[in-house]
């Protein structure tokens, strides 16, 4: 199904499952297909939604891009699909998701897994920049996505193989051209904790025990910033446990996301 975004943009949905709803919002490079194996396993617990986001899959695209179209995207789904909808974004996803959570009140709880946000020092640079786009040009999108995932992401080589070796690279690859427009909002983007200090719906930050030292600092950055959110380490892995532990990821979601959890934390982790 589609729904439409604030300015006009159709976005391709998905869902299935029962119980309450759940919305799941991809990284850079993906579309709802990221979420495979571990969609299962959700949707036994709830009403699982995935989307493609624009530019990429059955959405459409606008001729302008704006990370803050990507946000009113994710607000203009969770008020479609109506009631308190719990969200769960996966590193650009993520910094969408966080964004979103300003734009409605229709969220239960948010899991944040590594979102991209650039407090330390992104690995962009202006030599990546140009690189990036001389592959773009040249129409090389294999190349453009081999380069983000090796040299920005710091992906280890023989994730890199299995995703190149499994079902969904080609759609990878049509996507490719989503992804410079995205490392330079990531670039752009400045966190301004105050925005968030009202904020006062459960949030879980998702961290790979594995991942540089980058990504730790900006989930304790938000833990500090956010009234009502907990840290979980996700032990042994990276930046992409819903493919290389997606058992432990789906089990640490849900584990969050159930009632008495988000009352535990709402009245006993508050921020100053």
């Amino acid at each position: 199904m589609e729904l439409i975004s604030k300015d006009g943009v159709p976005i391709a949905c998905w869902h299935g499952g029962a119980g309450e709803p759940l919305l799941l919002v991809h990284g850079t490079s993906g579309d709802h297909f990221a979420w495979a194996p571990v969609l299962a396993t959700l949707e036994r617990h709830f009403n699982v939604w995935t989307i493609d986001r624009r530019g990429r899959g059955h959405s459409g695209d606008a001729n302008r891009y704006a990370l803050e179209r990507e946000c009113e995207d994710i607000a203009a789904v969770i008020d479609a699909i109506g009631g308190t909808v719990h969200l769960l974004g996966h590193s650009f996803g993520g910094l969408c998701a966080l964004e979103a959570a300003n734009l409605t009140s229709n969220i239960g709880g948010l899991v944040l897994y590594e979102p991209s946000i650039s407090l330390a020092g992104s690995g962009w640079s202006a030599e990546l920049d140009r690189s990036m786009q001389t592959l773009l040009d040249a129409g090389n999108r294999e190349g453009a996505l081999l380069l983000f995932f090796r040299d920005i992401v710091k992906t280890p080589s023989h994730e890199i193989a299995a995703m190149q070796a499994g079902l969904h690279w080609p759609e990878r690859i049509a996507a490719a051209h989503t992804i410079h427009r995205e490392l330079q909002s990531i670039d752009r983007y400045v966190f301004e904790p105050f925005r968030f200090h009202a904020l006062r719906i459960p949030v879980l930050l998702l961290l790979g025990g594995e991942s540089p030292s980058r990504r730790h600092l900006i989930a304790e950055t938000l833990h500090q910033a956010l009234a009502c959110s907990a840290i979980k380490i996700l032990p042994g892995q990276q930046h992409s446990a819903m493919r290389t532990a997606p058992d432990l990821f789906a089990h640490e979601v849900v584990k969050f996301l159930n009632v008495r959890s988000l009352r535990t934390l709402s009245g006993a982790d508050h921020h100053g």
